[in-house]
């Protein structure tokens, strides 16, 4: 495979771990929209030492990568997550905010430069260390009680051509004559079962029921984009199998 290469604006942050890391110790991307009104607010907290937040590349409006903290270094990005059998993501991932202003404010669609530059960053780093498919995520699925980022508009379907992120392979028109169809008890074990599977993570502290929302709309925005309302359906259902069985 030839070497991909890729054009970015070195901008350092200070908020890193200071200890190197491996770069097999890489395993991991995580994707987050900034949530913010504006972008240059944005790129100034993720350099400001008292915000305490980082990440390793930004993502303008206008497509630009800004280079914040080198991949050698810890960012500090994901926080309290986890995926599998893997705790405290920072020290195992890339992290890449791309400027949006998010659900607290008037979230919108990404720019296609903005979406181009993510294929081209994405598909180097990938190469690079050897990213499996499946430990491409977004914050929300790391961090579901926590954050909704990069949202139900973050084009994943649209990514999973690229072989960034994964995809379910179900017919669209069999799905939609699956929605809002009820399912039973044992049904929503399955789903919450292949939801573990998956990758999500289980929290103890939260009540089941509470938690059960949290995690089903933390699938939806990144399964079921076009109908995130916490509510297991055969649809979400459907997809959960598919993705459960079909994982690597």
């Amino acid at each position: 495979m030839s070497k991909l290469s890729i054009n970015t604006t070195k901008n350092y942050s200070l908020n890193f771990d200071k200890k190197k890391r491996k770069s097999k110790q890489i395993k991991f991307l995580i994707f987050h929209y900034t949530g913010m009104k504006n972008e240059k607010n944005a790129i100034n907290k993720l350099l400001d030492q008292k915000s305490k937040v980082s990440s390793h590349y930004f993502i303008k409006n206008s497509g630009e990568i800004l280079n914040l903290v080198p991949d050698s270094y810890v960012a500090w990005h994901a926080g309290i997550s986890s995926w599998k059998k893997y705790k405290l993501l920072n020290k195992n991932s890339i992290g890449i905010e791309i400027n949006n202003p998010g659900h607290n404010f008037i979230y919108k669609n990404f720019s296609k430069k903005q979406i181009k530059s993510l294929v081209k960053l994405s598909r180097f780093l990938i190469q690079k260390y050897n990213i499996k498919k499946s430990h491409i995520l977004g914050h929300s699925d790391v961090a579901p009680d926590r954050k909704k980022d990069p949202g139900e508009k973050f084009p994943w379907k649209y990514l999973s051509k690229y072989k960034i992120g994964y995809w379910h392979n179900l017919n669209s028109n069999y799905l939609l004559k699956n929605r809002n169809v009820k399912t039973k008890y044992s049904d929503n074990k399955l789903f919450i079962k292949n939801l573990f599977k998956i990758g999500y993570p289980k929290n103890k502290k939260i009540k089941n029921n509470k938690y059960l929302k949290i995690i089903t709309l933390a699938f939806q925005r990144r399964f079921r984009q076009d109908l995130v309302n916490g509510i297991i359906d055969q649809e979400c259902l459907l997809i959960s199998k598919n993705l459960a069985k079909n994982l690597k």
